[in-house]
């Protein structure tokens, strides 16, 4: 009997072990405690450096700066490990159109910016294609998680363990992801993604 429960623990410790090691099969950390800037290029003027473990910007120029992938990606999931300011305005574009001109109409911006004018926008929602509803999500002042995952026309948000968004828009179908410095203070340690 003893012998018995022993193997039963044994396999459920192998069968757990094994689910945490599929978990992180195929995921590719394109930054990993803030190294990983040699992934991007730089679109626009900001200080992006590596810095106590995360990649940051606080200040740059009149216009967005962006850090693009090199690489192109369609169909994928992005976890993302975040702090931002009270005061940032920062966000993840995906699957955009041209690495070198960014924004909202030419890729999908999955949003960080907790003053938003209109905050149905504002963070954890996807400019101009999928609002968030009350209590609008706040990144401000803490470290956060963002889960995006875009598979074909269809692309769910999950925001600290929340799912903020699902909606289906075929506008933009692959290409490139940036992560954008507008204002404030936007740390990412920790960014990896899974293709599909």
């Amino acid at each position: 009997m003893k012998t018995r429960m022993l193997a039963t623990l044994s396999a459920a410790a192998g069968m757990a072990l094994a689910g945490c090691a599929g978990e992180n099969a195929g995921w590719v950390s394109v930054v990993d405690n803030g190294k990983g800037m040699d992934q991007f290029e730089r679109v626009h003027d900001a200080n992006w450096q590596e810095k106590d473990g995360a990649i940051e910007a606080s200040a740059g120029g009149k216009v967005p700066a962006y850090l693009v992938t090199k690489k192109s990606y369609g169909d994928f999931v992005i976890r993302a490990e975040f702090w931002a300011s009270d005061d940032a305005n920062s966000g993840i574009f995906i699957r955009c159109d041209s690495p070198s001109k960014i924004g909202s109409d030419t890729c999908y911006e999955v949003n960080i910016f907790d003053r938003r004018p209109d905050p149905t926008y504002g963070t954890a929602a996807i400019v101009d294609t999928a609002k968030v509803s009350q209590p609008y999500p706040k990144a401000g002042g803490k470290w956060n998680t963002m889960e995006i995952t875009a598979r074909g026309p269809r692309m769910v948000v999950v925001f600290n363990g929340m799912q903020t968004v699902d909606v289906v828009n075929d506008k933009h179908k692959a290409g490139p992801f940036a992560l954008q410095w507008g204002s404030g203070v936007i740390k990412f340690r920790k960014v990896q993604i899974l293709e599909m």
